[in-house]
C-alpha cells in the first residue's frame, strides 16, 4: 500500500509540475485559464485520494468550494475573453 502511495503522490506532483509550467509560459490567457483549471481538479483529485485512502470525509467542504471556484473562475475567464475578442472585431 505504500509503494503506491508513492507512486500516486509521484504522479499528482508531476503533473502539478508541468501544469505550472504552462501556468507561468502560456502563451495565452487561455492556456493559462485551462492549466489553471486543471490545477484545481488535480487539487480535487489529491483530496479525493486522500479522503478515499484514510478513509474520512473531513475535506469535503473544502473540494466543493475549491471546484465550485474552479468552475466560476474558467466561466468569468471565457466571458472576459470573448468580451475582448468581441470588441476587436467592431
Amino acid at each position: 500500500m505504500t509503494a503506491l502511495l508513492v507512486v500516486i503522490y509521484v504522479v499528482f506532483a508531476v503533473s502539478a509540475l508541468l501544469t505550472m509550467y504552462r501556468i507561468v509560459v502560456g502563451p495565452s490567457i487561455l492556456d493559462r485559464a485551462v492549466a489553471a483549471d486543471v490545477l484545481m481538479t488535480l487539487v480535487v483529485c489529491v483530496l479525493g485520494a486522500d479522503m478515499a485512502i484514510n478513509h474520512h470525509t473531513r475535506t469535503l467542504p473544502v473540494l466543493l468550494v475549491i471546484a465550485a471556484v474552479g468552475v466560476f473562475g474558467s466561466i468569468s475567464v471565457a466571458r472576459w475573453v470573448a468580451r475582448r475578442d468581441n470588441e476587436g472585431q467592431s
